[in-house]
Formats: C-alpha cells, structure tokens, sequence
C-alpha cells in the first residue's frame, strides 16, 4: 500500500511539473510574438514621431529609477516657461557670447565652487552645516553609455524655490544684478548670500547638451530635480529621495558631436586648463590598468603539478644529482606562495588640480623652490625663471599677480614681432578666463611671463567683451610698472644675461612706450670707450662725464672696429671723452627716442652741432684759423664741389684724418643711411627716404693734415689747376666713404683712383690696354676623337679585320691630309702671334 500511495506521489509531481513548463512555454510564446510584432513595427517604418519621442525621453536615464519611474517622474513635475529675456539671453549664448563651447566645463565648476564658498562660510557660524557631510570637493563622472556628462558638488544646494528662482529667471541670476547686489552689499554676510548662485554662465551647458538635468539638496528643503531642454523646464521632488546628502549634481546629456567631452583625457585637459587653481580638490572617475599577483587557484596548481610531475617523467641527462645547494634552492621555490601576474583595470577617483594658486599665499611663507615649480608647471619651461616678482596690487582694482622672466628670449620673438603671445594667464577668483589678451602686457614685454587673478572682473562673459574693460586697462597699467621694478631690482650678473637675450625689447620699449621712457631709459646698457669687455649704463657714464661736458656722446655703427677708427672719434678720445659706442641696428633708433636723460642732451659726433672746447682762448684761435682758411674753403664750396656739398668749414673734431662729411642736425647720418637702405620693405624711390639721402652735407676739413696745406697752397697759386681740383672730388669721395654714406658714382671714383694711380708711378694717361690675343678655334677635336675610337676597336678585332681597317685608313690618308694643312698652317700662326707678344714685352721691359 506505502508503496503505492509513493508511486501515486512521483506521478502527481511529474504532472504539475509539466504543466508549469507549459504555462512559460506559451509565455515565452507570446512574448516573442510581441518582440516580432515591435520588430516588424519599426522594419516596416511604421514609426510615428510620438514614438520617437518617446523613446528619446525614455533614454534618459536617473540613477535609481527605472524608465516607468521616470515617465512617472516627468508626468508629475511642475511645468514652467522660460521668460523672454531668459530665452533671449540663451540664444546670445549659444550664437555669440561663447564662441569656444568647451568653457562649459569651466563655467559649472566654477559655480560648484561658489556653492562650496558659502557652505564654507556658513559652516564657521553654523557648525551643523556641514552635518555629516564635511568633505568639500567636485567630482566629474562621464557616461558613455547613456552619452551624459555628471559634475557633483558637496556645496549650498539650492531649494525647490531656489531652483526656479536661480535656474529659470535671468533677472535673478544675471552677471548685472550679481555685481549691482554685490556692490550695493553693506557687510560680508549680505556678500557671501550671492555667492553660489548661477550665473548666465550655466546656460553655457546648452552649448554641448541637448538636456540638462540638475539634482540638488538643500539643508533646509527636500532634494529636487530640474530638468530642461532650453526651451522650458520643470521641477519634481526626487522619488529616491535625500541620495546626494547635500549639494547639487548637473547632469549633461550631451549632443553627439560633443562626444569628445566623454573621454577622461579631455575632461582631464580641460580642468587643467581652466580650474586647476580652484581651491578644492576637483576629481575625475578614471580607470587605470595595473599589474598585480593573484594567488593561483586549487585547479590551476593542480594542473601545474601535473605538468612537473610529467616533466620529471621524462629522461634527464646525467648531471650532478648530489648538488646540495640546488636542492636548497629547490626546496624554498616550493615553500613560496604562489601567484600570477594578472593585468586588472580598476576605476577610482582621481584628484586633477594637484596644482594650488601659489599666489593666494604670503611671499614670506613661499620658497624659491616652489616658484620654480610653479613657473615650470604652467610655462612649460625646462629652466628656473631668471627673476620673479609677487605683489598685490590695491586701488581702483585689487588683483595678486606673480610674474617671471625666462632665461632665454623665444627665438621666433622678432620675426613674428607685434603677433599675440599666450605667457600671461588670466584669472578671475581663481578661474582660467584666457590668455590671448593683446593688450595685456606691451609688445616689447611680450616675453614676460605670469598669472594675474582679479575677484573684481566679471566672470561670466567671454574674452572679447572683457578685453574691452576699463578695469583691465588699470590692471596693465600696474603690470607693467611692476615689470620694471622687477628688472631694475636684477643683481648685475644676471642682468648681463638678461641684456643680452633681451637688450633689443628694452631699447623698442623706449621708442614705443612714451610713458615709461625714463624708467626704461635707466635699463639701457651700451658699450663705451671706457671699456672694450663691460657695457655700461647711461647713470655710469654721468658720473664719469668731464666737468663742462655738457652733452652725452654717441657714434653709431655697423661694429665696434668701425667706430673705433671713424674719424668722428678721434679728438674726443685724443681729449679723454667717453663716447658710446652704438654698434646694434636699433641703437641710434632708441637714442634718437631719448631727447635727454637726467638732464644730460645726447649728441651724435656724426652730426653737426659737436662743440668740444668751451674756453675763451681756443674760441678767438679757432676764429682765427677759420679766416686764414676762409679761400680754400670758399673754393671748395662754390667751385670744386659746388654740386656736392653745403659747405665746407674748418673741423673742430679731426686730428688724423684730412676730412670728413657731417650731416646736419636732422639729416641720416651714414649708419641710418645704411640701415634705411637695407629695409627688406623698403618703397623704390620712396619720397621721404630720397628727401633725407639727397640732402647735402658738410665737409669739415683738418687744417693741420698735409694734404689739405698742399691743395691751400696750390688753389692760392692757382683755382682753375686741375689737379687741385681732382684732388679734393677725390678727397671727397674718400671723406664720404670714410663717414660711413654710399658713393653714387663709384665707376667715376674709380677711374679718378686710376688716374692718380697713373701718376703717381710715372706711367702715361694716353698709354692704351694691351689687346688679347685671337683665340684659336678647335675644330677637329671631334675627328681625332673618332680616328682614335676607331684604332681603339681595331686592336680588339682578329687580323681579318685589321687589314680591312688598314686598308680603309689608307683610302683616307688624301683627305685627311687636306685637313690637316690648316691645322698646321693655324698653328704657325698662333706661334708667329706669341714672338710678337715676347718682341712688344721685351721692348716695353728695355724703355722701363
């Protein structure tokens, strides 16, 4: 009977087994018929666009909640319009106000630092702020999954009211209204209320996403959700409710060709770029490959003991079994654990702004170590800066600044002069507004480098309407001032260096910058005859200038030698004046910028107005001497170089030389004639330059030369003798080259160098140029180079063929004759030729 009632059992449950199976078998049945049926749907392109919608909003995705929780969510959620002037204000920023979308990024996270401001303001009068949530920092998550971009703060959070207030009206939130409330703002409570709020800068989202979703919990409310697509918005009590514990999570939804913000790397960049001075901690959810060792498993120990125990099996060769070490060694490789390297990827978050604004420090607490650090991170430079200066900066504008100066000048700095340069870096409140202001820093201090961080700015506008700020101009008024403290403070060893990777922005700064002149002008450092090593600087050589010196000396040329041996020089340094010596292009640029330094006028020796004996007596003997001069120099004038020159007048600054051409106050002088010449751009004919290089000069002439006392006495003999007359044409031209200006006819200087060369070896004016010789045509060089080709093929050939050969080359021997006869006769001629040429050079050697 027992028996029985077990079978009946087993039967019963093998029934009802199978009618369960059949009961999901036609589940499964139906399910995979609606699955077709959908699949058949959107095959046949019977889609309508309601359905695309839907699915849209469906791939939208919450964390917690599936997407019946969020159709729910949405269906429940208060709807509301943006105002006009908000969707006004969003198509300014998406059209213009932004042109560079990736300062998304940099616009949230700079807000998520306000909010991190005030919870941190709040928390010193409020310890239950913060409750149990004390970590301040901002986290970056990227899905690539579902497309979205999330950025999490612990900060203020916002309300329910606070998120309509904030978010949907730009009246409350605008960068105008901020700046009126932050200024109209009586104590630093009623500050620090507008701190955390959004600015227009949050619409920026709208730039690379097409919904934005923002979660946000507030101490004093419940945690809500905002959600917009920019055209309207709608706010909803989490159903998940209090997940983040305080402050807010934005949520990007990003359009598809701003899929490139997803990748860790890029987000990484542009945190670095932007807010990697913000003060908190800024992490980014990455994942990193490592190598690890992992025990290996039972299994997997067994199969290796497998393998060795086959390995032994194996026939060994005969070795030394009894070697004791080795089985020691043996024995402890099998006590060892053991593992294997397996290479595993991990996620964690990832601190990216490890960088902290420096700047924001006391210069007392900051070594020199961490400036160099500093300046190399954000410079990208390999060297420790040459000098460095850290200030803040108080008045119209309060803004803390640390500038640098490389040691090297960019090699391209000169070539692409004037072009924008990226080496000062703008901050407002710590955030990364831009560096390519070209007004920022002049032109000829382009080379500096630095940060300047402003709490006064407006952040949220782009770089062209900034740039356009009255404060900005206050900003690079005080930067630059604050630059040339910071050079004139260089010790003289590493000012030496300085001059000369940056010699040529200084000397173009006092040609550009007027207001700074004097400041610039105690910078220049010249070479002097003082010394041949050292440069020197102009308040040196005031203290070294004579007692009734009252000018500064300069000669300006091509190279030291140059200036060394011009004849400009030679009675100041005869005499023991100090003359500058301008060897560089741009030196007599920047001099002639200078109308005077501390008093002290500057004067070219090249130019006219050089006085050097100021007393009395040499006056009234310089008077003198002018007069017993006064015919030579009247000829000269109006007679032997009447087209050439203005004047012609006794030199008060010549010992060797016999003469030399001066220009006038205004005029080139032989170096910028050089220069002005040499202009790469330089117009053809240009009016203003043929105006300055046409006008005449004066010749000063040294009375007590030798040469100018023989052309005194041979023009008091005679004015119409010529050979007076060539001597001072030539005289001139000499003085002219001598003076550093370009002859006009140098073919005509030439022949009167000739011509006196003439004369002065006794060798006739009348005697001719020996003709060259008739040159020899060769003819036949192609025949003979045939005959030879073919006596070549000859002697490889058997005698069959050389006898044909021979008896060809005899057929041809008549021929050949006749051609060879006006060889020959061409020949005798050349040798007639050359006896003729011996006979006329041995008659010439018998009359010298």
């Amino acid at each position: 009977m027992n028996k029985k009632l077990v079978l009946l059992g087993v039967v019963a449950v093998l029934f009802c087994t199978a009618f369960v199976r059949a009961e999901e078998d036609a589940a499964a049945t139906e399910d995979a018929v609606k699955v077709e049926d959908d699949i058949g749907k959107s095959r046949d392109a019977s889609k309508t666009d309601d359905e695309t919608v839907q699915k849209e909003e469906e791939a939208i995705k919450i964390d917690g909640l599936n997407v019946a929780q969020v159709k729910e969510l949405r269906e429940k959620a208060e709807k509301h319009v943006f105002q006009a002037e908000v969707n006004r204000m969003m198509k300014l920023i998406i059209n213009s106000l932004y042109k560079n979308k990736e300062i998304f990024l940099r616009e949230l996270i700079s807000n998520a630092s306000d909010a991190l401001d005030k919870i941190r303001f709040l928390s010193l009068t409020d310890k239950a702020a913060l409750g149990e949530n004390t970590e301040l920092t901002i986290k970056i998550k990227a899905d690539k999954d579902n497309r979205a971009l999330h950025i999490t703060d612990t900060g203020i959070g916002m309300t329910k009211q606070d998120l309509i207030n904030n978010l949907g009206t730009i009246a409350k939130s605008g960068t105008s209204d901020f700046l009126a409330k932050l200024g109209d703002a009586q104590s630093a409570v009623e500050m620090t209320d507008l701190i955390g709020q959004f600015g227009v800068g949050f619409y920026s989202s709208f730039l690379v996403a097409d919904r934005v979703v923002v979660t946000s919990k507030h101490n004093d409310d419940e945690q809500y959700i905002w959600e917009s697509d920019s055209a309207s918005f709608s706010v909803v009590k989490d159903p998940r409710g209090n997940t983040l514990g305080r402050g807010s999570q934005i949520s990007l939804y990003l359009k598809e060709e701003a899929a490139d913000y997803l990748e860790g790397d890029s987000i990484e960049d542009l945190v670095k770029k932007y807010s990697q001075f913000i003060n908190f901690n800024i992490y980014l959810w990455k994942s990193k490959t490592e190598t690890v060792e992992e025990p290996i498993d039972e299994d997997e120990a067994k199969d290796e003991a497998d393998k060795k125990e086959e390995k032994k099996d194996e026939p060994k060769d005969e070795k030394k079994d009894d070697d004791d070490e080795a089985k020691v060694e043996e024995e402890k490789e099998e006590d060892k654990p053991k593992t294997k390297k397996v290479e595993k990827t991990t996620w964690d978050w990832e601190l990216v702004n490890s960088n902290k604004p420096i700047w924001t420090r006391k210069q007392s607490e900051i070594e020199d170590k961490e400036y160099s650090e500093f300046y190399k991170s954000f410079s990208k430079d390999s060297e420790d800066p040459l000098a460095k200066a850290h200030f803040v900066a108080e008045g119209e504008v309060t803004f803390r600044s640390i500038l640098f100066v490389p040691k090297a000048n960019p090699p391209e700095v000169f070539s692409n002069y004037g072009s924008k340069r990226d080496y000062i870096k703008m901050y407002v409140r710590r955030v990364f507004i831009t560096d390519n202001f070209e007004d920022m820093m002049p032109k000829y201090l382009s080379f500096v480098r630095g940060v300047v961080d402003s709490d006064d700015l407006p952040l949220n506008v782009s770089r062209e309407t900034l740039q356009q700020h009255k404060l900005l101009k206050v900003i690079k008024k005080k930067l630059v001032r604050k630059t040339l403290d910071m050079l004139k403070k260089i010790g003289k060893e590493d000012y030496e260096k300085f001059w000369k990777e940056f010699s040529t922005n200084i000397k173009l700064g006092v040609m550009e910058d007027h207001t700074n002149r004097t400041r610039l002008a105690k910078l220049l450092r010249f070479n002097s005859s003082n010394s041949d090593k050292e440069t020197t600087s102009l308040a040196d050589y005031l203290e070294r200038m004579k007692e009734k010196q009252d000018a500064i000396y300069f000669m300006a040329g091509s190279s030291r030698a140059e200036v060394e041996k011009s004849p400009f020089v030679e009675r100041l340094l005869k005499k023991g004046y100090e003359v500058l010596y301008l060897i560089e292009p741009v030196d007599e640029y920047c001099i002639q910028s200078l109308p005077e330094f501390e008093g002290k006028k500057f004067q070219n020796v090249a130019k006219e107005g050089l006085n050097i004996d100021g007393s009395e007596k040499t006056k009234e003997q310089f008077s003198e001497l002018r007069k017993q001069y006064e015919p030579i120099t009247t000829w000269l004038s109006e007679n032997a170089l009447k087209d050439k020159i203005e004047k012609a007048v006794v030199s008060e600054r010549l010992t060797t030389s016999p003469c030399a051409l001066v220009a006038s106050s205004y005029g080139w002088s032989g170096n910028m004639e050089r220069i002005m010449r040499a202009q790469a751009y330089a117009k053809a004919k240009d009016p203003s330059q043929e105006f300055y290089s046409e006008q005449k000069k004066t010749l000063e002439i040294n009375t007590r030369h030798p040469l100018i006392k023989e052309l005194r006495r041979r023009v008091e003999a005679d004015q119409g003798d010529q050979t007076a007359k060539d001597l001072a044409v030539v005289m001139y031209e000499t003085a002219t080259l001598r003076s550093g200006y370009n002859l006009k006819d140098t073919s005509g200087f030439a022949g009167r160098i000739e011509r006196m060369l003439r004369l002065s070896m006794d060798i006739s004016l009348d005697e001719k140029i020996e003709e060259e010789p008739e040159e020899v045509e060769d003819d036949d060089d192609d025949s003979k180079e045939e005959v030879n080709a073919d006596s070549d093929d000859g002697d490889d050939g058997d005698k069959k063929t050389e006898e044909k050969t021979a008896e060809e080359t005899d057929d041809k021997e008549k021929p050949s004759e006749a051609k060879d006869t006006p060889i020959e006769e061409k020949t005798e001629d050349k040798s007639d030729t050359q006896e003729k040429v011996d006979e006329s050079s041995e008659t010439k050697k018998d009359e010298l």
